[in-house]
């Protein structure tokens, strides 16, 4: 069965919060290859972290497409998370507001359309028919 526009949606939102993750950790390499890092163990680890962040997402934005229970659970952790921090930097002054909408806005555009997937899917499910009949 082919995913449905919410899905397809859903998972392009992923992709593109798994290449800025990427994007990320990549700027955090060259600032550690320049001498940015005061600590180099913890440089390295919020490195590493970022790029296990990106896999998932990346993994998130694949099981989607194919209508796997898990990915569609954890892609809504990941935009439950990013919804809190865009909400957590509003306290921070001067409002970074280009960061607020990037982070905040692009998850809770995310949360919609997966949620909005879960509901297409659910309503094509045959078995969920079933059990109305």
């Amino acid at each position: 069965m082919r995913a449905s526009g919410p899905a397809i949606a859903a998972a392009v939102v992923l992709g593109f919060e798994a290449a800025a993750l990427l994007v990320i950790s990549l700027l955090e390499l060259f600032a550690l290859g320049s001498g940015d890092a005061a600590s180099l163990p913890s440089a390295i680890g919020l490195i590493v972290l970022t790029l296990l962040g990106a896999a998932a997402l990346a993994a998130f934005s694949w099981g989607i497409l194919r209508r796997a229970s898990w990915a569609r659970s954890g892609g809504i952790v990941f935009q439950v998370l990013g919804i809190a921090l865009g909400l957590a930097a509003l306290s921070i002054q001067p409002v970074s507001w280009l960061f607020v909408i990037a982070v905040g806005g692009t998850a809770l555009l995310g949360l919609m359309l997966i949620i909005a997937a879960v509901r297409r899917d659910g309503a094509d499910d045959p078995r969920v028919r079933g059990r109305e009949d």
